[in-house]
């Protein structure tokens, strides 16, 4: 249920108006972004076998349109840097829950969050340490998520065990789904809170630069900056 109310919950902000500065990062228009919910939600209820023996199937909603998604906004960023910060990021998220996974014994009857989720905050930690950014975030918690699931699939096989694997299953619902929500939430909200700290976002280099032409086109010479 906590996928489907997050969901929810940022459509609410999208209709407010208040998820413009999200949805541009992931390079998302506001009907764009409605969408992608909506494709989510229905995708839920779809699974695309992948493999026979063991069966191995993805959910369009829990993993296919997050895939998606990710490999997008990665290529859309244009930079060498934010790959290899995202590889390095999935790696380390990966390794860590992976580590996770054989130390501690997760209870499903006790404990104050599920299981899965508690995955989701997990990887949504780590995501926004490696990538410090929204739309890194959302990619290393994405796609960190989808290799552990592939980890998994991988260890299982070697194990000889026969199991069904669904990649994404729960769909809206799904761990994938609420990690990647709550890594852009979280660098939002510390994003937002360290602007506030500083007094406004750091204008830097050419866009500073950019910013006191516009502010003051008759000049920006020595002069004009000591007023």
């Amino acid at each position: 249920m906590t996928g489907v109310v997050l969901l929810i919950g940022v459509s609410i902000l999208i209709f407010l108006g208040l998820a413009h500065r999200v949805l541009d990062r992931l390079y998302l228009s506001d009907r764009g972004g409605l969408l992608l919910i909506g494709a989510l939600i229905a995708g839920s209820f779809i699974d695309v076998p992948i493999w026979r023996n063991p069966l191995v199937t993805l959910n369009v909603g829990g993993a296919i349109i997050p895939l998606l998604l990710s490999i997008y906004v990665l290529s859309k960023a244009g930079s060498g840097k934010e790959v290899t910060r995202s590889v390095i990021g999935i790696i380390i998220t990966v390794g860590v829950l992976y580590g996770v996974s054989k130390l501690y014994s997760f209870d499903t009857a006790r404990g104050l969050i599920e299981p899965q989720y508690l995955w989701a905050v997990i990887a949504a930690v780590i995501a926004y340490l490696a990538g410090r950014s929204r739309r890194l975030a959302f990619i290393i918690a994405t796609l960190g998520l989808l290799a552990l699931d592939v980890a998994h699939i991988i260890e299982v096989g070697l194990g000889g065990f026969n199991a069904p694997t669904r990649i994404g299953g729960a769909g809206a619902f799904d761990t994938i789904v609420v990690a990647g929500i709550l890594a852009v939430l979280l660098a939002e909200l510390i994003g937002e809170s360290r602007e506030a700290l500083q007094g406004g976002p750091v204008r830097e280099g050419h866009a500073a630069s950019l910013n006191r032409a516009l502010d003051h086109p008759e000049g920006t010479g020595r002069e004009d900056e000591r007023k």
